[in-house]
């Protein structure tokens, strides 16, 4: 176990080194010139004015100072100074990113309770029933975010009223009436995929020679379905539930936007659009930072759960 930890914590290491090198160096490749930002107008920028901004924000020293610059500074918890909204880079993270943790945490909590729910109960009761839920899970898979978005906001917040289409609102209510919509876009596609694995990785179990062995000793159905087939199971699901959560931080920024949300995701499409280079960063870093750090608990979790994960055989 010990072996194992240390090689998942020092992959997590080089992966979030190398994509702090991919993430800075990209945003440098980007057209246009980050001082233009601070002079503003229509008119051609002065070239004097352009260069002392060079010279103050060090927009000209060579790409390994500035890299190091900026490391040591987000290693210090500091992103620096955005240029497009004359702040620093985390007040504007501090004000959204509560936002984007309650969209994504309510998601979750939407995940794992409909797409286990309907896997296990597909691979359970079987028949038809389980064929309408792959039928369900796979539809669900198959619908872009953008468009259940539109689709819910339309349908229950504009036609029925029963949510409110856009904002963030306040407190557990606000929440509640603000953000089910955008968190039932968010998870939507990820239900789906996580019923899918539930209903195999359940089925297979039901399948398997202790689960018959347990049934032909007579135990009682419930008490195999819990102590056999749903424990066994745990691992496989535990894990695609943990990519599913973690994959969310890649489609925060559509539903954001879709339904106003004042959040890290929207901020990053309104900082792109503005060529603010260190919002950008910042930004792209949490979320990356974000989905190797769930991975890697999920994979410490799983070995955990089926420690034939350790010896590098399949569960």
């Amino acid at each position: 176990m010990s072996r194992f930890l240390l090689t998942r914590v020092a992959g997590l290491v080089i992966i979030l080194a190398v994509a702090s090198v991919a993430i800075y160096g990209s945003m440098l490749l980007a057209p246009g010139d980050p001082a233009t930002l601070l002079v503003g107008g229509g008119k051609p920028p002065n070239p004097e004015l352009i260069a002392s901004i060079h010279r103050e924000y060090h927009l000209d020293d060579p790409f390994a100072v500035r890299y190091w610059r900026w490391l040591t500074g987000v290693l210090q918890g500091d992103f620096g100074p955005s240029l497009a909204y004359r702040d620093s880079v985390n007040h504007l993270l501090a004000e959204r990113i509560s936002n984007t943790l309650t969209l994504v945490g309510y998601a979750s909590a939407i995940i794992l309770l409909v797409g286990i729910t309907l896997g296990t109960a597909g691979a359970l009761r079987g028949g038809r029933f389980e064929t309408s839920a792959t039928a369900i899970s796979a539809g669900a898979m198959a619908v872009p975010t953008f468009v259940i978005g539109a689709l819910l906001a339309y349908v229950f917040g504009v036609r029925l009223s029963w949510f409110a289409p856009s904002g963030s609102g306040s407190g557990i209510s606000g929440a509640f009436r603000y953000l089910t919509l955008p968190a039932v876009a968010l998870a939507f596609s990820w239900i789906g995929y996580v019923a899918q694995i539930t209903r195999t990785s359940v089925r297979a179990e039901l399948r398997s020679e202790h689960v018959e062995t347990a049934d032909s000793r007579g135990i009682p159905r419930p008490g195999v379905i819990r102590r056999h087939v749903l424990r066994n199971a745990s691992g496989p699901i535990f894990a695609v539930s943990g990519i599913a959560i973690a994959g969310l931080t890649a489609t925060t920024a559509v539903v954001e936007k879709a339904f106003g949300i004042s959040g890290i995701g929207a901020l990053l499409v309104d900082a792109a659009a503005k060529q603010d280079l260190a919002t950008v960063q910042a930004i792209s870093l949490i979320m990356v930072a974000s989905f190797v750090v769930l991975n890697t608990l999920v994979d410490l979790v799983t070995a955990l759960l089926d420690p034939r994960v350790l010896k590098g055989r399949p569960s």
